[in-house]
């Protein structure tokens, strides 16, 4: 078992290691150079996009619920404990290398979703399944020739495996340990609450999917930022310093230290991907069951995720935690943590500070909704995965091992679980990235060929 976790570690350091990091990047780089940075130059037209029912077409949810599923999957433990993680172990200047991963993140949301929806199929049942599985499979055929599918198979068994740990037992287990910690309730009953609730959503399927997460997002996301603006309203007077911080620690000896990417680096980045999931392939998945005509008109809803998600939540919470004086700085630079607090407990400190008791209510309720949502999204994701790897049919096991799954998740320790889990959810990004940039010129052309077309009407 030894050997087995030394391997397992290994590949997770690769996953998320340096070589990964630029990989990942510098694919955002490209897609935001080749769109002409579309996740900025499109950004108040995405927002008019997600009321609009002028291109509403074929498909399982509206556009705006295949936008909040995608996002119940990336809203969660990685803003509220993953950003505290990044700034405890890495500093201040974690935030902005998480800011370059949601400016760079958009363009990559724009392009899986274009593709996820310019391939997607409509299964044995009616339904639209897509995803990098399938651009993998159909568009580099289509454009390269030769058989693709064994890639687009690799791409699902990463999707499938990482589902059960990232997308379950994990989100789970947070839950149950913050309801105990808070509330005192045994993580059995709190597993048996969460698996019955998930059974009731995931049994109509997407569309029932869809529509909790088009109802818990928006709300737990606007409860959590308004109460963050409240902390830092109170806190005005030192919100230039904490970006000074940022700013300064970002470039500071330690970011660059240690080879090619340093602790700062390292943390910002690898926790802002974490967070977003762009390039990571999981997103896409939601956005091919959008009512949609035009892929590239969800490509540009999709580049609202990476924009909501890090720079809006996360940097919320990295600056409620700066300004909360649970860090210190000695006069050589070296930062030290309050406790040696970090992830979800270093969160639920900072808020509680500013906000006694209604502080760490937001935080420990915006933990469970959100973790919630993350084990409906990641259902759908690892369902479809499934699907494409052993049919449409074998996907009823799935879902009542899912269920099964939720309830052990809660009730057990985690640590094997969240390695492996973690693990494959990086390597995930390796067949999705391959076919991105192998299709890029197609996202490009489709993009300028819609721009044409709407300024011709």
């Amino acid at each position: 078992m030894e050997a087995f976790n030394a391997i397992i570690a290994k590949i997770g350091g690769f996953a998320w290691g340096p070589v990964m990091i630029v990989f990942l990047v510098g694919t955002g780089l490209l897609l935001t150079i080749g769109t002409r940075v579309v996740q900025f130059r499109k950004l108040i037209y995405a927002f008019k996009l997600l009321v609009s029912k002028k291109h509403i077409g074929d498909g399982d949810i509206t556009p705006f619920q295949a936008l909040m599923t995608s996002m119940s999957a990336t809203i969660g433990t990685g803003n509220i404990a993953g950003v505290a993680t990044a700034v405890a172990m890495g500093g201040p200047g974690a935030v902005f290398w998480m800011w370059v991963t949601g400016t760079t993140g958009g363009s990559v949301k724009f392009g899986e979703a274009v593709l996820a929806v310019r391939y997607r199929i409509t299964n044995k049942k009616g339904e639209q399944s897509g995803g990098p599985m399938y651009y993998i499979k159909n568009g580099m055929q289509e454009r390269y020739g030769g058989n693709w599918a064994w890639l687009g198979w690799l791409f699902a068994v990463f999707g499938f495996i990482a589902s059960f740990g990232i997308g379950n037992m994990v989100q789970s287990n947070s839950v149950a340990a913050a309801i105990e910690s808070s509330m005192g309730i045994p993580p059995m009953v709190t597993g048996i609450v969460l698996a019955v609730a998930t059974a009731l959503v995931i049994i109509g399927g997407i569309k029932s999917i869809g529509r909790v997460a088009a109802s818990i997002v928006p709300t737990m996301a606007v409860i959590y930022v308004l109460g963050s603006l409240i902390i830092l309203a109170a806190n005005a007077s030192v919100i230039p310093e904490a970006f000074g911080l940022i700013f300064s620690n970002a470039f500071s000896g330690k970011a660059v230290a240690g080879g090619l990417l340093g602790s700062v680096i390292r943390f910002g980045i690898a926790r802002g991907i974490f967070s977003n999931e762009a390039g990571l392939g999981s997103s896409p998945i939601a956005h091919a069951a959008s009512k949609i005509k035009d892929p590239v008109v969800q490509g540009i809803i999709a580049s609202l995720g990476s924009f909501i998600d890090t720079l809006v939540i996360c940097t919320m919470t990295a600056l409620v935690i700066i300004v909360s004086g649970l860090l210190s700085f000695t006069e050589a630079g070296l930062m030290t943590v309050t406790d040696n607090l970090s992830g979800a407990a270093l969160t639920s400190m900072a808020y509680n500070q500013a906000l006694p008791g209604l502080g760490a209510f937001i935080v420990t309720f915006g933990l469970i909704f959100f973790a919630f949502s993350t084990i409906l999204g990641w259902y759908y994701y690892g369902s479809k995965c499934f699907e494409y790897i052993a049919g449409v049919g074998a996907v009823t096991y799935y879902k009542w091992a899912w269920v099964i799954l939720v309830f052990v998740g809660a009730a057990v320790p985690l640590n094997f679980v969240w390695d492996i889990s973690d693990t494959f959810n990086g390597l995930m990004a390796i067949p999705n990235l391959v076919g991105l940039i192998a299709l890029s010129p197609m996202i490009f052309a489709m993009l300028k060929a819609y721009e044409v077309k709407k300024g011709s009407e």
